[in-house]
Parts: structure tokens; C-alpha cells; sequence
């Protein structure tokens, strides 16, 4: 009979980020759902080669203090539950905690943020699951994360990923999605610093919806 044993952590952490992280645009809702939640009027998403150069997305919201920067990206840590019955109340775009976790696991990622209390930001770094001390650095009240070679660590998913055309398709999808129910935020995507869209924040919920898809 084969043997059964415990996966080491790392191997189970790339399992894990392998179920919420499927492609880039993965990466994509996840971080903009989290700039969503995060109180943002603006979220500008820059894309590299349809996201397997880089992803970046960056936010005005309320940002991540120094001693939590850690804890974001620490699995099943949220700031979105406190017990079983908020799950019966969510209203937010995420609750897991898995995103952060997830991506980083897979990816070359940094996150830079900033609140309105502190004159300062902080950035921490993670290669593949592994965390770098956290600095101090200049960046605006929001966060900013950049994500670089996805999948590098995980080199059968990303053998899968399609053309940067398809990808980017799946992109775009993803923050339509995200864009549509959130008019009174302003959104921008760039592909390869070419602007794909230029939303801005609006009242009207038809202007929004002319803005994807054309005034006819």
C-alpha cells in the first residue's frame, strides 16, 4: 500500500493558490475586488503582456498599516469576517483572505500602502511565498501592488496560459464585470501602456454602461 503523509506547507500553498489563481485575470479580480472594498474612488490596472510580464493595480483607499502589511498577506486573515454569522452578511467583493496569499505564492509580488494617518508607506516583497523584511518607502494614501512573472514557480500552469490576446480578453472581462455595478468609481486599464479603458466615476449607470459598450 502507498504511504500517506502530510504535504509540506509551501507544496500546499501553491495547491491552494492553483485553486483561486487561475490566470491572470484571476489576479486581476482579485486585487481590484480588494481596491473595491478598500473604499477606492480610483483604481488604475497596468498590464504587461497580457499579465504574464506583470499585472499592477493600484488604488486611493484606505490602505494597510506597517504591522498589518504582514497579516494581509497571510492566509485566511481578513479584515472582511469576525465570526461564521458575518456570513450570513457579506457585503463585500471578498471575505476569504485567500487572495493576497494566493498570489504572492505564485508570483513575484510587491505591495506598497499607505493610510491617511501615517506621512509614510511601507512596502514588503514576496518571491514565491517567501517574505522580504518590510520598509519603509514614499507612496500615496491607497495601496499598490505589482505582480511580475506569474506562475514562475509553477512552470505546468503556465505552459497553459493562451495568447496575450486571449488572456487580455479574460482581462477585460474581469473588470467589465467589476466596473458595470461600481459606476461611482474611476477605473483605467492599460495593456503594454496602451489605455484600454478610461472610465470615469459617474452618477449616471447608462453612461457607464455607454462607456463599455458604446452609446447604440
Amino acid at each position: 500500500m502507498p504511504e500517506i503523509y502530510q504535504l509540506p506547507s509551501s507544496v500546499v500553498n501553491k495547491i491552494a493558490a492553483g485553486e483561486v489563481i487561475e490566470r491572470p485575470a484571476s489576479v486581476v479580480k482579485e486585487l481590484v475586488e480588494n481596491s473595491v472594498d478598500a473604499g477606492s474612488t480610483r483604481i488604475n490596472v497596468s498590464i504587461g503582456k497580457g499579465g504574464s510580464e506583470y499585472i499592477s493595480v493600484a488604488d486611493n483607499g484606505c490602505g494597510i498599516s506597517a504591522d498589518q502589511l504582514q497579516l494581509a498577506v497571510a492566509s485566511h486573515a481578513t479584515s472582511k469576517l469576525r465570526d461564521a454569522d458575518d456570513l450570513f452578511n457579506v457585503s463585500t467583493l471578498g471575505f476569504r483572505g485567500e487572495a493576497l496569499a494566493s498570489v504572492s505564492e505564485v508570483s513575484q509580488f510587491v505591495i506598497r500602502s499607505r493610510t491617511d494617518e501615517n506621512n509614510a508607506g511601507s512596502e514588503l516583497e514576496i518571491n514565491g511565498g517567501q517574505l522580504s523584511e518590510i520598509q519603509p518607502c514614499g507612496c500615496p494614501v491607497g495601496t499598490s501592488i505589482t505582480v511580475r512573472n506569474l506562475f514562475f514557480n509553477t512552470p505546468v500552469r503556465r505552459k497553459f496560459l493562451k495568447t496575450v490576446q486571449t488572456e487580455m480578453g479574460h482581462i477585460s472581462e474581469a473588470l467589465t464585470r467589476i466596473a458595470l455595478p461600481h459606476p461611482g468609481v474611476h477605473f483605467t486599464l492599460q495593456h503594454n501602456e496602451r489605455e484600454i479603458y478610461d472610465l470615469p466615476a459617474t452618477e449616471d449607470w447608462q453612461e457607464r454602461i455607454a462607456s463599455l459598450f458604446g452609446r447604440e
